[in-house]
């Protein structure tokens, strides 16, 4: 965690038109500036290209273009369905859960991180959701869509809570047009015996910057099950701090980042065990082409309670060029002394043999190439245990790579 102090540097454009927006939370952001590289947590993304952009607030989208936009970025909204646009809700184009309260309470989590300021400082509209005991509420999509011509910058708030046995599946689509960042924050409680399942599309902008915070408190017996697929954005960060505060609780935050041309994306997760018998699973895979830069940075904290911790993180990289890049950092700080932790890193590029073989089956070179990155991948998503969920992502990878390739 990053403390909030005073910071003598001149502001950067960006920070600046950030402090200027504040209003009543000038000072503070002031205080805590953005992160930089000098911080440990921050030490392989850097926010440098932000620093000469001075975003503006979000202009605002009629529903007529709201309803355009649905339609052309997100194609899907059938059932519950609640949709941002620039930052904001619109009423008219959401279908509002039944089952589902639409206010919620948490305490606020994270209140030091640079993101969380930053989020705070600018806040928006946010949608805040309580699924009552023993309710299953089914899905719920919540899309965000971003739409600009002059940069700017959007920061909604969004507060899940499940009450004891309650069940929520969220399907979570960021996509946008324009010069923008997308700074939005997540806060998820999940009750004892509850089970929350957060499925996160990506793909914003080219010219996007997006830095997701997730924030998660799971009770005893209950589950936070994520996956994370990252397409877009020219700058991308998702950061998750999920917290096991009661005994047999589980946290699984499961990613595939795919990148290309000269994008940057960046993993970051902090697991806590703070109460015993938790596991946690991690299964991140990057396929990086062109010149694309990924970051995988993934800690397990087991508190000294915390007996019969089982926790695991796997970071797999397939490089498919000479500059493709991969920076990985999984870490481990254990304090009990019966526990099951473990955690991996591999690099490779595309089996030779294996495209020979495929090629020598009569299967052109690109869809030879594309098989083999979709079997690399399978692993990661066949986690997503709901079928129609697992065959969404699986056509938004196709779509990805039939671009890389055409």
């Amino acid at each position: 965690m990053n403390a909030v102090t005073k910071s003598e540097a001149a502001p950067s454009a960006a920070l600046a038109s950030f402090i200027a927006r504040a209003s009543d939370r000038a000072d503070f952001l002031r205080c805590a500036g953005l992160p930089s590289r000098r911080q440990e947590a921050w030490r392989y993304t850097s926010l440098q290209a932000l620093d000469r952009v001075a975003f503006a607030d979000a202009p605002v989208i009629d529903e007529a273009r709201a309803r355009d936009l649905l339609t052309e970025l997100a194609a899907d909204c059938d059932g519950p369905c609640v949709v941002f646009i620039n930052g904001r809700l619109s009423a008219a184009n959401s279908t509002f859960p039944q089952d589902v309260e639409l206010k919620a309470t948490v305490a606020p989590m994270l209140q030091e991180h640079p993101l969380a300021i930053l989020n705070a400082a600018l806040r928006q509209d946010g949608v805040h959701l309580h699924v009552p005991e023993g309710v299953d509420a089914g899905e719920v999509r919540l899309i965000s869509i971003n739409d600009g011509a002059a940069p700017f910058s959007t920061h909604p708030h969004h507060v899940v809570s499940l009450a004891p046995g309650a069940r929520l599946t969220l399907r979570d689509v960021h996509v946008g047009k324009g010069h923008y960042l997308s700074n939005p924050f997540f806060e998820f409680d999940v009750a004892k015996n509850a089970t929350l399942t957060h499925v996160k599309l990506q793909q914003e902008s080219d010219d996007a910057t997006h830095l997701a915070l997730v924030a998660a408190q799971v009770a005893e017996h209950a589950t936070y099950d994520s996956f994370t697929l990252t397409l877009g954005a020219k700058l991308a960060r998702h950061e998750v701090h999920a917290d096991l505060h009661g005994p047999h609780a589980a946290a699984h935050a499961n990613v595939a980042q795919l990148l290309g041309e000269d994008r940057h994306a960046d993993l970051t997760s902090v697991i806590t065990h703070a109460a015993p018998d938790c596991d946690s699973r991690q299964t991140v895979k990057n396929v990086i082409t062109d010149a694309a830069h990924a970051v995988f940075q993934g800690k397990i904290f087991v508190d000294r309670v915390a007996q019969k911790t089982d926790g695991y993180q796997m970071n797999q990289a397939l490089l498919l060029s000479e500059k493709a890049q991969i920076d990985s950092k999984p870490e481990l700080e254990i304090y009990a002394d019966d526990v099951k932790c473990s955690h991996g890193a591999t690099v490779g590029a595309l089996d030779d043999e294996q495209l020979f073989y495929l090629r020598s089956r009569g299967i052109e070179l690109p869809q030879a190439r594309s098989m083999l990155v979709g079997a690399f991948l399978q692993d990661a998503v066949d986690l997503v245990t709901d079928e129609s969920l697992r065959a969404w992502l699986d056509g938004r990878i196709a779509r990805w790579w039939e671009r890389r390739v055409s």
